[in-house]
């Protein structure tokens, strides 16, 4: 659940942001050309990918990409609060503030060996310091202006240079210049598990409301919200079958935002709650 939301934006788009959550809570990453720096101030959350699974605590951070789905963070773990600051990175913005010379962040790195698209970063000094100066910011925001913003991206990236995962970073980073063209139905079939609302889809689908709605019926001949909400209930449906997670764990995995919703669409589609679900399944 969401407790408190700031953000500051450049050039129209959330440059910082600081979020605090309260367990539980689920945060899916839509497919998107950027990259983000998120740190934890207080709490922990839990990174996951169908590849990957592990935990950010606070003082430390992740920096990742979205050019691939299936990234999402959560903490199912009732009452505790997280803290969050996030740097996000978009490539016209970074080709806007550095348009004479690009630092070696954004320079292509000489052995590309992998598509590394996340790595955590341990405990920094600098980097805890760094994001301090911008809580002062988040407390005091009629002194922040364009120039601030700039400066403050440009510390970021100064601090990941200097850094131990220095080499990950620019991996990741170098990875959002070979733009990717994603389809209707790739967006779609990314973000079946997130959180996203219809208009937010629309948005990452560049339509408008009613054209993606048409656009949508066309080719899956339904409506987007029943058939999201099927998906997601099918897919948890099979979970709690195969796995012995707990229900409440099922229910944000499969982007459901309360387990009352869950509990409530999963009784009218399969006339039982699913923990009778599970029960009478494997009782068989």
């Amino acid at each position: 659940m969401l407790n408190d939301y700031k953000k500051h934006e450049l050039f129209g788009k959330p440059l910082l942001q600081k979020i605090d959550l309260k367990a539980p809570f689920r945060s899916d990453f839509p497919v998107s050309e950027q990259a983000c720096f998120l740190y934890v101030i207080k709490g922990e959350f839990q990174y996951k990918t169908a590849e990957q699974e592990f935990t950010i605590s606070a003082n430390y951070s992740l920096f990742l990409n979205c050019i691939s789905s299936g990234k999402y963070i959560q903490n199912s773990e009732s009452e505790e609060h997280c803290e969050i600051v996030i740097v996000t990175f978009y490539p016209d913005i970074l080709k806007r503030i550095y348009d004479r010379e690009l630092p070696v962040l954004l320079q292509k790195p000489a052995n590309m060996v992998s598509n590394q698209s996340n790595e955590k970063i341990n405990n920094d000094f600098l980097i805890q310091k760094y994001v301090e100066g911008l809580l002062f910011y988040f407390e005091n925001p009629y002194l922040v202006n364009e120039d601030i913003l700039i400066l403050k991206l440009k510390e970021i990236m100064l601090l990941l240079a200097q850094s131990q995962n220095a080499k990950a970073i620019q991996l990741i980073l170098s990875q959002l210049f070979s733009p990717t063209t994603y389809s209707f139905k790739q967006i779609i079939e990314a973000n079946l598990f997130s959180q996203l609302t219809i208009e937010q889809l629309a948005e990452q689908s560049n339509l408008s409301l009613s054209s993606f709605k048409r656009e949508f019926n066309k080719l899956y001949n339904d409506t987007p919200a029943n058939y999201i909400r099927n998906k997601k209930l099918e897919k948890a449906a099979e979970l709690l079958l195969v796995s012995d997670e707990r229900i409440t764990d099922i229910a944000f995995e499969c982007g459901f935002n309360d387990l009352a919703t869950f509990t409530k669409n999963f009784s009218d589609k399969y006339r039982v709650t699913p923990s009778n679900y599970r029960q009478e399944q494997k009782g068989k």
